[in-house]
């Protein structure tokens, strides 16, 4: 995937974009800007001559004087012909890949053009970039000719996730003296997507036929799909192949069978965002391993034909473009994914203090599966998910308790963790207390366990339940 666009910068005094078109700043402002980019090495041969003339004036040596102007000019000169330096160049970025999981590196191309029809000089680059991706990447380029380009790469990578500029670009071009430099930004910048690491579950028998579908107790009528028993009225437009003869001669009108798509198996997965429900913070606390399970779990039933979509503890559903909030089909699921790794890269901590909005979202009618990654639950929040649980066909709780998570690998879950947990399965929950570092995939695993030991059978086609 990439990203950027042409952009360009005219160093001798104004702005070009991709176009060509120059935005000059005028000779006076553009001059006054030469001579601020006096370098160290150009601000010193000056003042050196500005000394050696004072001295040569004092002493009456013309020798002397004549060195101190040479030093003095020096550097005035090197201004003015760099200001004088009148060529364009034209940059893009692209990043591969523009959506990256944390922990893993994207690369990102410059690319500059001179778009002049004359040769630059020496050209150093430099791309702002936030801390956490890493060092602002500098590079030098050597003599550009005339419609000729160079090209660049970098890496970036960060264990956070988040959205992160990068750019404007920079272009700083000086004098084969070192004695002035002049800096120009690029106006045009790209957005790196840090969405959270998604880990490989494995297979397991969950609601639903084994594609995600299953007939369910409503169904949707759609243009293509199985044949209903039950006949409808003729409409305009109806293909006549489709006439159900024997109701046509049984109701004296025109009758065609119904079309219908069977519906797909829906799943809920949610997120339990409250601050005071996690405690501790950075890419290993609990807070991180539920962002990123949820992740791995979206991802999982969306490959395994579910209609999935992204709640959280606010009642807020993504995506909510689709019928009920619900991804849609198989062409729109990649794109379901994006926009609900695009939010799980954003996903911080909210100020409530109740799962009721989330409850109030999953009453509205049959929600299917139910895949919950909660903080710690108090016995009102418990009592709001053991209500969740009526509103579900089945409903899978992964517990993840602050205590046992500030103590670190090998800490058994609290007290109060342990009650959580069985007031979930009295309910029906299927329950798991997440260790401090597990891996998603064996946590996954253990819950596909614990449901067997709940049905006190082999795993069968129900699934969790």
């Amino acid at each position: 995937m990439a990203s950027g666009g042409y952009y360009g910068a005219d160093p001798g005094g104004g702005f070009t974009d991709g176009d060509g078109a120059t935005n000059d700043k005028g000779d006076k402002s553009g001059l006054r800007t030469a001579l601020a980019g006096l370098t160290t090495r150009g601000r010193s041969f000056l003042a050196a001559g500005i000394a050696a003339a004072i001295c040569a004036y004092v002493l009456g040596q013309s020798d002397l004087l004549r060195v101190g102007l040479l030093l003095a000019a020096l550097p005035l000169v090197c201004a003015g012909v760099l200001y004088r330096t009148r060529y364009r160049v034209a940059g893009s970025r692209r990043l591969s890949p523009a959506r990256v999981p944390a922990s893993s590196e994207a690369r990102v191309h410059l690319r500059m053009d001179n778009i002049s029809r004359l040769p630059t000089g020496l050209l150093m680059l430099q791309d702002r970039v936030p801390y956490v991706l890493g060092p602002r990447p500098r590079f030098v380029l050597d003599r550009v000719e005339a419609g000729g380009r160079r090209e660049v790469s970098y890496r970036v990578r960060s264990d956070l996730r988040g959205r992160y500029p990068l750019g404007p670009l920079q272009l700083r071009l000086t004098d084969p003296f070192g004695m002035c430099e002049l800096t120009r930004s690029f106006s045009t910048y790209d957005t790196l997507t840090v969405i959270p690491r998604v880990e490989a579950l494995p297979p397991v028998r969950l609601t639903g036929e084994a594609k995600g579908y299953g007939d369910g107790r409503q169904r949707s009528l759609a243009l293509a799909g199985e044949d209903d028993v039950i006949p409808r009225g003729y409409r305009h437009g109806d293909d006549l192949r489709r006439v159900h003869w024997r109701s046509t001669a049984r109701y004296g009108e025109l009758m065609v069978r119904r079309e219908e798509q069977p519906q797909r198996a829906r799943c809920t997965v949610l997120l339990d965002t409250r601050g005071t429900a996690f405690q501790g913070a950075g890419p290993d606390s609990a807070f991180e391993w539920a962002v990123s399970g949820s992740a791995s779990a979206l991802v999982h039933m969306l490959e395994r034909g579910f209609s999935v979509r992204l709640l959280t503890d606010t009642g807020t559903a993504v995506p909510g473009e689709g019928t009920d909030g619900f991804a849609g089909a198989s062409q729109e699921s990649a794109d379901a994914a994006g926009l609900m790794m695009d939010t799980l890269a954003v996903v911080d901590h909210s100020d409530g203090y109740t799962l009721s909005p989330a409850y109030d979202v999953l009453r509205s009618g049959n929600e299917g599966l139910l895949i919950a990654f909660f903080g710690d639950l108090d016995e009102e929040q418990a009592a709001v998910a053991v209500r969740m649980r009526q509103r579900s066909g089945g409903a899978v709780a992964f517990l993840l308790d602050s205590e046992s998570w500030l103590q670190g690998p090998g800490s058994p879950p609290s007290q109060r963790c342990a009650e959580r947990l069985r007031m979930l399965r009295e309910a029906g929950w299927t329950t798991v207390a997440v260790p401090p570092g597990a891996p998603m995939a064996d946590v996954w695993r253990q819950a596909d366990r614990e449901r067997t030991g709940l049905s006190g059978a082999p795993s069968t086609l129900g699934g969790w339940s």
